[in-house]
């Protein structure tokens, strides 16, 4: 009996390959994956983005659809009589608010409903499982959904350069790229928070309507805020979508109502100082297992 029971302690710490060779296991306790998981981490990655792409129509396509109609009906209804904002025709200005409204929404939508779907579903089990840690698992899943606001952003600009009066050309690209990678990061971050702690598809809606659309669409997508009033405009400034747009507007108008290059530039650090401080509370949640574990 001793003889057996020191055979299987001895199995369990190494075993014959094929080849007769014995290959010895990592002990009990001790990590095998060190530093970055990065095949768990792209594979975590790879399934979020199959499972946009799987229903494309929905994702990418119907967004882009939408907001081109968003485009027309605010062009015909304000942009009559060769109207003009910031010394661009109307439909020029209202364009590039609208493309990162779009990525912006698409991205918070891709991340909110990762975990949600996993928790509903009793399939929350498959992403707790895998050796990823907390922060590898957030990597995946706002990457995720950045790619899918950056697929909706083409798909929009592509759709909007074939409307009349519409100019897309950058004159600050970095500002374009920053601005709407900060957006994107930022709603794809509060996602992935909505989805930790909802609990069923209505805290998922009541946040993207009653939170997520009021703030894209009162934060100066079809006006500037020089027309409202002193309040209103104090207000306006303290909507992080407001710098999202007006500086994603400043890399193709080269002007926005954040004012200076100076300022616009201040505005591009305080974007990536809430995206940090949003990130580091929502790894915490994640580490801590809060309404995943339980």
């Amino acid at each position: 009996m001793s003889d057996e029971l020191s055979t299987n302690l001895n199995l369990s710490d190494s075993a014959k390959s094929a080849t007769g060779k014995t290959t010895k296991f990592s002990p009990r306790g001790v990590p095998v994956i060190t530093g970055v998981n990065r095949i768990g981490l792209f594979a975590l990655y790879m399934k979020e983005v199959r499972r946009f792409l799987k229903v494309q129509t929905q994702t990418i396509w119907a967004p882009a659809v939408t907001t081109v109609l968003f485009l027309i009906i605010f062009t015909v209804a304000l942009g009559r009589g060769g109207r003009e904002v910031l010394g661009v025709p109307f439909a020029s200005f209202v364009a590039p608010g609208l493309i990162v409204m779009g990525m912006m929404q698409n991205a918070f939508a891709n991340s909110s409903f990762s975990l949600l779907s996993g928790k509903i579903q009793g399939t929350i089990i498959d992403l707790l499982m895998p050796p990823l840690s907390p922060g590898e698992m957030m990597g995946g899943i706002v990457a995720a959904a950045v790619t899918r606001a950056i697929a909706v952003g083409c798909a929009v600009g592509l759709a909007m350069v074939l409307w009349p009066d519409v100019s897309l050309i950058p004159v600050h690209i970095w500002a374009v790229v920053w601005f709407g990678l900060m957006g994107s990061i930022l709603l794809a971050l509060l996602g992935l928070a909505t989805s930790i702690w909802a609990e069923k598809f209505d805290h998922n809606a009541a946040i993207s309507n009653f939170v997520i659309a009021p703030l894209s669409l009162l934060s100066g997508t079809f006006y500037v805020i020089d027309n409202l009033s002193p309040v209103f405009q104090m207000v306006s400034r303290a909507n992080p979508f407001f710098y999202v747009i007006s500086g994603f507007r400043y890399g193709f108008l080269g002007q926005s109502d954040i004012g200076t290059s100076s300022q616009v530039a201040a505005a591009a650090v305080g974007l990536a100082v809430l995206n940090a401080a949003i990130a580091f509370a929502v790894y915490m949640v994640l580490r801590s297992g809060w309404k995943l574990k339980s």
